[in-house]
């Protein structure tokens, strides 16, 4: 039995997925094309844009801070200044909170009281005394791109590097946008189910003393992973599972706690109506209403009760509502209708509280 004084745990910080190792595994390729985009700031040359594209959970964002990490932890006397900017676009999905965002980790607090314009003429004054690197994650999620042609046109010496989940959209980018920018596309495919397991081995080595995961358990967690196709899913299974180990004073991570991990897993996908925004939940008892149709149709249907955003945005709420687990959202190549999204609502049990 485990003593209390004792964990399972050597750092349990590794499980947690925005740790970076120094190293990421089976993204080695990626990682130096990356870096590649950002080379010509260091020798004192503008760089060059990229369009980072995958699956949700398959190591995108990582790759990124990992290379961003690396530039600020190299810069030298020898070296150009660059800075790094980051910027969730989930959060600020529009140009104004993205330069407000900007502002401030450029340690410009003064954002009050001030308009776009002004916001970019204090950004724009900033990195042009230097080089600068732009990283902007789910870049999709933004409501208008007009940051992006300011930051093109105005900004000297950078790079920009767009993270998304949907490649596709890239395509419905403003003309004007698209034919600046120019950016190399990096693709990141899928885990393998080895690959999937070899990362979760080494995250073990990270987190917890020798031999504490039973064969057993790490197999269940593997294929648990592999199914979600997501890795934050392994990362999160292993630390419940440990814990759920701790709680029964067990030395090990046996098969029943994986498997307890798993239920909690499970119990979390059913998610309160409560979390979302008003006009999410309005979506969401629209969808509920119709069951299942087009998002044209119901586009239409929430034009027809009153809605008032526009399709785009409106599709983006869709799609947030899709990656929620609140419904889902079935896109369709080909059909009689050409491309097309299936929506329909979940069970029940899953979407009313």
């Amino acid at each position: 039995m485990l003593r209390s004084n004792e964990s399972l745990f050597k750092n349990e910080d590794s499980l947690d997925p925005e740790w970076l190792p120094k190293n990421l595994p089976y993204r080695e390729m990626q990682h130096h094309h990356i870096a590649n985009m950002i080379k010509p700031l260091i020798q004192g040359r503008t760089g060059r844009n990229c369009l980072i594209s995958g699956a949700p959970g398959i190591g995108k964002t990582a790759a990124v801070r990992l290379v961003l990490k690396e530039l600020e932890e190299s810069t030298n006397v020898d070296m150009p200044d660059v800075s790094v900017l980051y910027v969730n676009c989930w959060q600020k999905n529009t140009t104004y909170k993205i330069f407000v965002e900007l502002c401030e980790q450029l340690g410009y607090r003064f954002t009050q009281n001030k308009n776009t314009e002004d916001l970019f003429k204090i950004i724009q004054n900033i990195v042009n005394k230097k080089a600068v690197v732009f990283a902007f994650d789910e870049v999709d999620k933004v409501d208008d791109v007009d940051f992006l042609y300011q930051i093109f046109t105005d900004v000297l010496k950078k790079t920009i590097v767009m993270i998304t989940n949907h490649p596709e959209w890239y395509a419905q980018v403003d003309t004007r946008i698209r034919s600046r920018l120019l950016p190399e596309t990096i693709s990141f495919s899928p885990y393998s189910n080895e690959e999937v397991e070899g990362i979760l081995k080494e995250r073990i080595g990270f987190a917890f003393h020798d031999n504490t995961i039973e064969d057993e358990a790490l197999k269940s967690i593997v294929d648990k992973t592999v199914q979600a196709a997501d890795l934050r899913t392994g990362l999160y299974l292993l630390r419940e599972a440990a814990l759920a180990a701790e709680d029964s004073g067990s030395k090990r991570v046996l098969a029943e706690h994986a498997q307890k991990a798993v239920g909690k897993l499970t119990d979390m996908s059913i998610k309160p109506k409560e979390d979302l925004s008003v006009d999410a939940r309005f979506i969401l008892e629209l969808i509920k209403q119709q069951s299942e149709g087009k998002i044209g149709d119901l586009f239409r249907l929430y034009q027809e009760t009153g809605g008032d955003m526009n399709y785009k945005t409106f599709q983006r709420r869709v799609d947030k509502l899709a990656q929620g687990g609140y419904i889902t959202a079935k896109k369709v190549i080909g059909g009689k209708d050409g491309t097309t999204t299936i929506v329909s609502e979940l069970n029940k049990s899953l979407t009313e509280f």
